[in-house]
Order: C-alpha cells, then sequence, then structure tokens
C-alpha cells in the first residue's frame, strides 16, 4: 500500500506541475498576441527611416555624420547582446550566448578591446560566468520594452562611438521569425550605413535627387541617423520580446504535453500496482478458507 500512496502522490505532484505549465502557456499566448503586434507595427517605421536616410544621403553625397563614418581600422568593439529577463523559455538565451561567442571568436584575434553591453538577466548571468572582465554595463530589460529604453541605451553606445571610444557596435538579438522560429542574428548597428538603392530605385534617381531639402541635408541627417539608430535599438528590443514570448509559449506547450504523458504512465503504473494489490489479498483470503476446511 506505502507503493500506492507513493505513486498516487506523484500522480498529485505532476498534475499540480500541469497546471502550472499550461496557465504558463496562455500567459505567453496573450503577451505574444501584444507583442508581436507591437513589432509589426515597428518594422514598416524603422524600414522606413533607412529609406529616408538613403534618399537624403543620395540628394547630397558628401553629407557627413559622426554616427556614419567608417573607421579605417577597428580595433574595438561594443556588442550588445539581448536576453530576457526570465527563463523557462527553452533555448532562446541560451542561443544567442552561443551566436555572441562564435562571432567574437571570428573577430577577437584582430581587435585590442572587447565591450560587452548586456540587456537582459539571462545574458548577464551567461557572461559573468565566461566573460566577466569585459562586462562594461548591464541592465534588465524589464516585463515590458518602453521607447525610452531603447534611446537611452543608443544615446550610449553613440556617445562612445562618435568620441572614438569603439570602433563597432554590433547588436545579437533573437529576430522574431514565427511562433515556432526564432533566429539569432547579428546586425552592426554603428556606424550606421542605410541600405544601397536597389536597380530599380537607381532607374528612379532622377526622381528622388529632384526633392528639395530644408534646411540642410547636414541639419537633416543629424536629427535623422541618432533617431534612426535608436529605431534600431527600439526594434531588436521588440523582436526579442516577441521571440521570448513565443518560445516560453512552445516551451511550456512542450511541458504540458509531457506531464500529461507522464500522467497517463503513472495513472497505468497505478492500476496495476492496485491490481496487484487485490490480487494478492484475494489469493491470501483463498489461502486461509483452504486451511481451514
Amino acid at each position: 500500500m506505502a507503493n500506492l500512496r507513493d505513486i498516487k502522490r506523484r500522480i498529485g505532484s505532476v498534475e499540480n506541475t500541469k497546471k502550472i505549465t499550461s496557465a504558463m502557456k496562455m500567459v505567453a499566448a496573450a503577451k505574444l498576441r501584444r507583442a508581436q503586434e507591437a513589432i509589426e507595427a515597428a518594422r514598416p517605421y524603422a524600414q522606413r527611416m533607412r529609406a529616408t536616410l538613403e534618399e537624403v544621403a543620395a540628394a547630397q553625397a558628401d553629407a557627413e555624420h559622426p554616427l556614419l563614418e567608417v573607421r579605417e581600422e577597428v580595433r574595438s568593439i561594443e556588442l550588445i547582446a539581448i536576453t530576457s529577463d526570465r527563463g523557462l523559455a527553452g533555448a532562446f538565451n541560451n542561443q544567442i550566448g552561443k551566436r555572441a561567442e562564435r562571432f567574437l571568436a571570428e573577430r577577437e584575434a584582430g581587435l585590442d578591446k572587447v565591450s560587452l553591453n548586456l540587456v537582459g538577466r539571462k545574458s548577464i548571468d551567461y557572461f559573468r560566468r565566461r566573460r566577466a572582465s569585459q562586462i562594461v554595463r548591464s541592465r534588465a530589460i524589464g516585463a515590458n520594452v518602453t521607447y525610452s529604453e531603447a534611446s537611452q541605451l543608443a544615446q550610449e553606445v553613440s556617445e562612445r562611438y562618435a568620441s572614438g571610444e569603439v570602433d563597432e557596435v554590433v547588436l545579437v538579438y533573437n529576430e522574431f521569425v514565427s511562433t515556432m522560429t526564432q533566429r539569432p542574428t547579428v546586425v552592426a548597428l554603428l556606424p550606421f550605413t542605410p541600405p544601397e538603392a536597389s536597380g530599380d530605385a537607381a532607374e528612379g534617381d532622377e526622381e528622388a535627387l529632384s526633392y528639395e531639402i530644408e534646411p540642410s541635408p547636414e541639419k537633416l541627417l543629424g536629427t535623422l541617423v541618432p533617431k534612426a539608430v535608436e529605431v534600431e535599438v527600439f526594434r531588436a528590443m521588440l523582436e526579442s520580446q516577441a521571440g521570448e514570448h513565443a518560445a516560453r509559449m512552445t516551451a511550456m506547450e512542450a511541458a504540458t504535453k509531457n506531464t500529461e504523458e507522464l500522467i497517463d504512465k503513472l495513472t497505468l503504473e497505478y492500476n496495476r500496482a492496485r491490481q496487484a494489490a487485490i490480487t494478492s489479498e484475494l489469493v491470501e483470503i483463498v489461502t486461509g478458507a483452504q486451511a481451514l476446511e
């Protein structure tokens, strides 16, 4: 009977776990919808921002800005790794650490300095065990990404790039592709380079160059470039947030299915043990009755 009690206790424990994982899945699904709407709204704005910069650059090719300056020799890199604050999201956070390590392994040999700017407690935990001496700044990402947080981070790295403290700034984050897929992505944030004009765009150069820019391309770039960097960081944080909720929802769904399978297995084991106990009791009763005859 002690065995039966142990099995029954385990079934109850797994059922409680199932309730937790099922609730976490529903919460992640609700948050994912909001996060997905936010990133889908931010993507067109970021794309149009880059396109506007391309038009301004095309209007005056010699227009300059410190954040557009490409250094002849890159001796120092600042890497911004974006993860979540919480776990229980499968390989979502760990794959960012591995992707960042792979990038650094490819570039580190030719550098004098590598600085790690960590966003999210999971990235802090990951690199604190491996590259603690290279961490220069770290912060939690919070439950909901805000533009003010992204703006502050972008302004900080922009100041360090413009002053020459770093020669390149790189973003590493999970791009939200679908509910089942979050792709580790490496993006060169600074120097900030708008996309080159495509063949179709080249055909319409005359129309593009006919724009008159007031007060001047230099002043417009002075406003647009810092804003574009902020938008790029904000977009990366939104992509990571949506990917986190998707990864957690998928992980909790898999965990819920596993608990259901374990409950079925334990229930079967309990029934077999109970039948064996009943059979044993019947055999003892029959044996005792026969002994009295």
